[in-house]
């Protein structure tokens, strides 16, 4: 279970990774949702804690609730367009790292498999060659154990789930992931972990105001380093 955090007791300076004028990119804890949720919006959200301290914010892309990482809101009407425009057409950079329950037989592989969104009764991402619109994940095995991996994987689209989908048809899943889980995985050692195993690492785009390119790094958070920590020294 993902524990839902109080705004009051969220520690948001602590989660800060670069902040100016234009913009704030924030290392985003599992658990706490990126905006408002359409049904229950009293739910944390970090758009909104993100008010409370900088007045008003533009929302420019969103991590999944579950996942951890760099995550970037705008601070002027302007700011947004421009980060918006360069998400809408794919002239940022977003890297993630993923402890998954195999150890694959390549060092890097990138799918190109069109994905079709809202597929079946859990409206979950499904790879549909006939179907989908084109997808395509870069992955790199960063290290190797005996029974997991820690990949990075660099999505050159931006579909929901488009990374676990993706990994799904090569017949691996992320460590925690409750939704797209590979039968001969749930043979994998246990380990706690109480979420899925996805973190947001490096997120890099050309600042809005200067036009240089610009990139930040989202240190792992404590879960992370934890079931890292776990395998080796298991040897798992």
């Amino acid at each position: 279970m993902i524990t839902i955090l109080q705004a009051e007791t969220f520690p948001l300076s602590n989660n800060i990774i670069h902040e100016d004028d234009a913009l704030v990119v924030i290392n985003k804890p599992a658990g706490l949702l990126s905006i408002p949720d359409g049904y229950s919006p009293e739910i944390p959200n970090l758009a909104h804690l993100l008010q409370l301290q900088y007045g008003e914010i533009w929302t420019v892309h969103r991590l999944d609730k579950e996942s951890s990482g760099a995550i970037v809101f705008a601070r002027t009407a302007q700011s947004h367009r421009s980060l918006s425009m360069q998400f809408e057409k794919r002239q940022t950079s977003k890297l993630y790292h993923a402890i998954v329950n195999s150890s694959p037989d390549w060092n890097e592989k990138t799918v190109h498999l069109p994905l079709r969104v809202n597929a079946g009764r859990k409206h979950l991402t499904r790879g549909d060659p006939r179907h989908g619109k084109p997808a395509e994940t870069f992955f790199r095995v960063l290290k190797r154990f005996r029974s997991f991996s820690l990949l990075e994987a660099r999505p050159m689209t931006g579909y929901r789930h488009q990374i676990r989908a993706h990994l799904y048809t090569l017949g691996m899943n992320i460590l925690g992931d409750p939704l797209y889980i590979v039968r001969s995985t749930l043979e994998s050692p246990s380990l706690p972990a109480n979420r899925m195993m996805l973190h947001a690492h490096q997120l890099s785009f050309s600042h809005p105001v200067s036009n240089e390119p610009v990139s930040y790094t989202a240190p792992y958070p404590s879960d992370f380093d934890s079931i890292l920590r776990e395998i080796r020294k298991a040897k798992l």
